[in-house]
């Protein structure tokens, strides 16, 4: 059976050369007689795959000396609490709630501390993201919070909150890698890696050293806390140990692909083909402001439950998979993650013409 196309928002589609590289190192990892997978985190040869990981990304974002990278397990749901939990110390917080992962961090956060909502667009379906110049800061807030690629509902912030001086979070689970990014305009910047960089199970927290201490609020678990990420390297228990193995050969592939630069490129001439299409077609539109788009996340309807479902069972039998939208907004929604090849995303367009002269 061939590959499909597959247009999943995560676990997503990975670099093929990447899949085929795993499956020959799957038996014996360069000479060591056992899988990855068999392999002590202690041992010398995993202590080269996480540093050399590590050492990647560094250089793949520009992560100055005073940010730790940390990979960690627990998804971006557990950043949820861990950052309140860590950062609180006022126990005060602003949100900026721009589609569901960031309005449950801000529920998350309420268990804490006082968590203020000081933006949203929820009045239109998050289908915009709000204007961020001038927001009623709290004086005492710890941090401000975003969810910067929206995936469910494919906006992305194009240019970050004025926070007034506080320090800024972002979950950037959806657009990780796919463009350059200035690391010291965060405090922390964090990300489940199951959509451009690798296998569910590990999420990638970058943080600013002053943000790690050991005054955290009472009660917070060991597991939960930074310091004892950082202090451990990220190995104080048994790491997601083949899930960083993939997202270090991941982020190799993104090097030689011509790093981040090269990859905003790629994924804008994707997104353009996409976008370009709905915004010509007679019977599909997308659902976001234009200018808030998000270049990873294409959501889209035909306006009819009945053609939505029809197209998203076609396309299926034809091989362009995971199609359907979030169940909290249905019609369609197109993922088109680094690893989607273009030629997937021009195919998909085809096909959708096909489509819609077959039912205009």
């Amino acid at each position: 059976m061939s590959r499909v196309y597959n247009f999943s928002a995560g676990p997503a589609v990975l670099p093929e050369e990447v899949l085929k590289e795993a499956a020959e190192e799957m038996l014996d990892y360069k000479g060591s007689g056992m899988s990855v997978m068999e392999m002590s985190h202690r041992s010398k040869v995993y202590d080269n795959i996480i540093k050399t990981a590590e050492k990647d990304l560094r250089e793949l974002m520009g992560i100055p000396d005073n940010y730790k990278v940390l990979f960690l397990q627990g998804g971006a749901s557990q950043q949820f609490a861990m950052i309140p939990m860590n950062l609180m110390k006022n126990k005060v917080a602003d949100y900026i709630v721009t589609g569901q992962w960031a309005k449950k961090a801000f529920q998350e956060a309420s268990k804490y501390g006082k968590a203020n909502k000081i933006a949203s667009s929820e009045d239109k379906t998050f289908s915009y993201i709000p204007d961020c110049s001038d927001l009623p800061i709290s004086d005492d807030a710890d941090y401000v919070y975003i969810c910067e690629n929206n995936t469910i509902y494919g906006t992305k912030f194009k240019e970050l909150p004025n926070t007034k001086g506080k320090t800024l979070v972002a979950d950037v689970s959806s657009c990780f890698l796919s463009e350059p990014v200035d690391v010291t305009k965060y405090g922390i910047i964090y990300g489940g890696v199951q959509k451009n960089i690798g296998p569910a199970g590990v999420v990638i927290v970058i943080i600013r050293e002053d943000l790690v201490t050991e005054d955290v609020l009472p009660g917070t678990p060991t597991m939960l806390q930074y310091k004892t990420h950082v202090d451990a390297e990220s190995l104080y228990n048994t790491p997601p140990a083949y899930g960083i193995y993939i997202c270090g050969k991941v982020f190799k592939w993104i090097k030689d692909m011509g790093g981040l630069e090269v990859m905003k490129q790629k994924n804008e001439e994707k997104a353009k083909i996409l976008y370009d299409f709905l915004d010509s077609s007679k019977l599909f539109k997308g659902t976001v402001l234009p200018k808030d788009r998000s270049l990873m996340n294409v959501p889209f309807v035909t306006g009819n439950e009945e053609l939505d479902a029809k197209f998203v069972k076609e396309a299926t039998d034809a091989g362009f998979v995971n199609l359907k939208g979030h169940r909290t907004v249905g019609g369609m929604r197109a993922s088109i993650y680094n690893a989607m090849p273009k030629e997937g995303v021009e195919k998909l367009v085809e096909f959708m013409k096909k489509f819609e002269e077959e039912n205009a």
